[in-house]
């Protein structure tokens, strides 16, 4: 660790550097001063202050063994989680032999400022009821967040203190927590015929794999991961869909699916028997979606586009 100037002057500033050999590079550094485990400063190569005490560098990374027999290591750094759902943050932590652990608790604010000690997530009250702490509570620690909101959207640390004042340490890295909501994918209009796929996304991707659940105007299909195949799709599977996981619904949208006519047929109003000189509608029925658009023709020439065409009859209109 480099220290400019080398010949120190009581009362003048000195920069100390921090250089390390590492793959992946190291992206976090924190400042101590020494044998008091507060952090001085975090996320710096270099810190420059007055020599008013000998100092020591102890480095934190995430995941990183102890230092001097100090360290948290969590696992995982970073959880995606679906809105509504419970997760669950772990870490295992050390300290030198002849501490013993007085309080051990999660955070969600670094650095301690002002000397004021940092807030135990049990006493917030925006995770009032959701926040429990399971393990050992010596070496290993969980902390299972219930009922997950974007407002969670933070990162958690996990800090504990000893009977010594001296004694504290916070681990550095925290867990980085994502929340996300379920949307279904979906083209706006398919062709009767084509292979189609109905994606469940999410804005991040999900530490825990869920099982994903389907459903087309309320009813529950078969598909169970986070895609439904329609291959091919047909006129039967136009309607509403959505996905569910982990108890979370998203929000429903339509499938259009579009197909050519079928079962032409033509329909002759009034029925029955015509007298000549009388007018009949006759009208062009078929299935299809979008609706088709008729023509008429009398022999081969064009008389009219539409659904109905209305004519007076007269013996050379007989049989058509």
């Amino acid at each position: 660790m480099p220290i400019s100037p080398s010949e120190i002057v009581e009362g003048s500033s000195v920069t100390l550097t921090c250089s390390s050999d590492a793959n992946p590079p190291v992206q976090s550094y924190t400042w101590f001063k020494k044998l008091d485990k507060e952090a001085l400063a975090a996320v710096m190569t270099s810190l420059r202050m007055p020599p008013t005490a000998s100092l020591v560098l102890l480095l934190f990374v995430s995941g990183a063994a102890a230092q001097n027999g100090w360290g948290v290591t969590y696992n995982p750094t970073s959880i995606c989680a679906v809105k509504g759902s419970t997760v669950t943050m772990s870490c295992s932590y050390t300290h030198p032999s002849g501490y013993s652990v007085t309080k051990a608790f999660w955070t969600k604010q670094l650095p301690i400022q002002n000397g004021v000690e940092l807030p135990d997530l049990l006493d917030d009250p925006d995770y009032r009821g959701r926040v429990q702490y399971l393990g050992d509570k010596q070496h290993n620690t969980t902390l299972s967040l219930q009922n997950v909101t974007e407002k969670d959207q933070i990162k958690y640390y996990f800090r504990f203190l000893t009977h010594d004042r001296n004694g504290k340490w916070t681990g550095a890295g925290g867990v980085d927590l994502k929340v996300t909501g379920l949307q279904v994918e979906v083209p706006e209009r398919v062709m009767e015929g084509r292979n189609i796929t109905l994606t469940c996304n999410t804005t991040c991707s999900l530490t825990v794999r869920p099982t994903f659940t389907w459903y087309r105007d309320g009813r529950r299909l078969s598909s169970s991961t986070e895609q439904l195949h329609l291959q091919p799709v047909s006129r039967e599977h136009a309607g509403r869909y959505h996905c569910s996981a982990q108890d979370q619904n998203s929000t429903e949208v339509t499938l259009n699916v579009t197909y050519g006519p079928k079962n032409l047929s033509v329909s002759i109003s009034p029925s029955g028997e015509i007298v000549e000189g009388s007018s009949v509608t006759l009208t062009c029925i078929s299935d299809a979606d979008p609706p088709v658009n008729c023509t008429w023709f009398k022999g081969t020439s064009l008389v009219v586009k539409g659904e109905t065409y209305t004519l007076k009859v007269s013996s050379v209109d007989s049989g058509g």
